[in-house]
């Protein structure tokens, strides 16, 4: 059986003690018993497979488990000190959890005892955020670095789906010489973008989503053979500023529309502002010369600039500029080992007349994935963010929550959501996520540290939240009343 994290602390606590202290008679018996909690970490997920058990992971490879339906909690056996911050159990024996440095962890025990599982993202040193168990032998991990792995064989293998820069990839002309040489050569050099959750619909488990960075969503109806990006639907537009040629200035009517713009957008932090150039024909044929493109450089620098300069002067903020369209000044070292990179820049500014396009890109931190059917699906996410579909995830609304901290999950019961988050943050629904208010009267304890993690059986008798210092929260009515059950009560008061 592997070595307890509180079994190798106690050792090397004890042989540090006996140096300093000689030959002194000391007690160094354990103050716990074996499976007894003794130190009450940070929980970041939780697995809830039936009305009795459940499995939940945290920091420094910290698993608790219980077979009472929460009653009672046992410290597992995870042998590693990886921080472990997904889990997800195929049935109440069998399941998986996942962390830091590729860590993929395997239970049939219930959470008892786990083994490591090579994969070729623990050689990479990856992170990996989140694990759905399809069953005992299917499941779906995500994680840092576009990481997206398959497992069809209990975890004896692992098959490789992660996202990757092609030739054609609007990141490929950023990258170094080395990794464009390793695109060129079929090589993988993979995306840089942190995919943080995936869910299965357990009643339709081909049906399968992913969420993560930058507004990253995705959408499969084959288990994960073919996935497919899911559209954030805003409801902000902006009209194209059009110029004469070679012109700079931007028209004063057109100045009052970039100033309405960027009121819509200022309280919105998760979303950026996309400015982006166009120049004719006649100001390519006429300044964009291959010997000598500079001029044409400088056009296309001064509207950007412009339309960027009325943005912040009406209190939009620097960071959130994003400028794919911004002259590559450095051209001429791409051109050895690219050859046609200045041709195809300019190209991709090539529009029937002279015009600036400013837009919004939905690039918000999306921490959970949750589908109550083949329709209905939730997103929580960083800043109060939280979107609904109502289409299978194929498009996403914003809905409206009243606080901007983190929501780190999500969940339906019933007819009802409850999205949680950073510093006690909780809010429930009444219609399925349209609109949003918190927890009345002893619905809910009052909870001042974060909370990470939440999970219904399928059933949705018992549900679960988990987070900071140990703390676990219990429903056993389908989710209208929570209780606290961990740490218990006489750890709480410091006994």
């Amino acid at each position: 059986m592997p070595t307890s994290r509180f079994q190798i602390a106690v050792t090397v606590g004890a042989a540090l003690a006996l140096v300093a202290t000689g030959c002194h008679n000391l007690d160094f018996s354990p103050r716990y018993e074996p499976g007894e909690i003794g130190i009450f970490d940070n929980l970041f997920a939780v697995s809830v497979p039936d009305e009795k058990h459940a499995v939940a992971v945290g920091y420094l490879g910290t698993v608790y488990y219980t077979e009472d339906g929460g009653d009672t909690w046992k410290m597992g056996e995870s042998g590693s000190i990886e921080s472990l911050y997904s889990v997800s159990m195929a049935d109440a024996l069998h399941g998986w959890a996942v962390g830091q440095h590729g860590a993929i962890l395997r239970t049939d025990d219930g959470g008892r005892t786990w083994s490591t599982q090579p994969n070729l993202k623990q050689n990479e040193g990856s992170h990996l955020f989140g694990i759905h168990a399809i069953d005992s032998k299917t499941a779906w991990v995500v994680g840092e670095w576009g990481s997206r792995i398959r497992t069809r064989d209990g975890g004896r293998t692992w098959e490789d789906r992660s996202l990757t820069i092609t030739f054609d990839h609007p990141q490929f002309v950023w990258l170094d010489s080395r990794d464009q040489e390793k695109v060129r050569t079929g090589e993988k050099v993979y995306e840089d973008v942190g995919l943080n959750s995936v869910y299965c619909l357990p009643s339709h488990p081909n049906d399968c989503w992913i969420v993560g960075e930058f507004g990253y969503i995705f959408h499969s109806e084959d288990q994960g053979d073919t996935w497919v990006r899911g559209e954030i639907v805003g409801d902000i537009r902006i009209d194209p500023i059009d110029f004469g040629h070679n012109e700079i200035e931007i028209p004063p009517e057109d100045v009052e529309m970039l100033a309405q713009f960027a009121t819509q957008v200022g309280d919105a932090t998760h979303l950026n502002i996309l400015i982006e150039a166009f120049v004719s024909d006649r100001e390519i044929a006429e300044f964009g010369s291959a010997d000598d493109p500079y001029q044409l450089f400088d056009v296309i620098s001064a509207r950007i600039g412009e339309a960027r300069a009325v943005l912040e002067d009406a209190g939009v903020l620097s960071d959130r500029f994003r400028l794919p369209s911004k002259p590559p000044w450095d051209y001429e070292d791409f051109l050895e080992d690219d050859p046609t990179f200045l041709q195809r820049y300019i190209d991709g500014r090539r529009a029937d007349k002279p015009t600036i396009r400013v837009g919004v890109i939905q690039n918000p931190y999306l921490y959970t994935v949750r589908f109550r059917d083949l329709e209905s699906g939730l997103i929580a996410g960083l800043g109060g963010v939280v979107l609904q579909s109502q289409d299978g995830g194929h498009t996403w609304r914003y809905r409206v929550m009243d606080r901007k901290q983190a929501l780190f999950s999500v969940s339906t019961f019933g007819d009802r959501a409850i999205a949680i988050g950073e510093k006690g943050f909780v809010r429930f629904s009444n219609d399925g996520g349209v609109t949003w208010a918190p927890p009345s009267g002893d619905e809910f304890p009052r909870v001042f540290t974060f909370m990470r993690d939440l999970d219904f059986e399928r059933e949705q008798r018992l549900g679960l939240i988990v987070g900071q210092e140990g703390m676990v929260l219990r429903s056993r009515d389908r989710g209208a009343t929570w209780s606290r059950v961990l740490p218990p009560e006489s750890r709480r008061r410091g006994v």
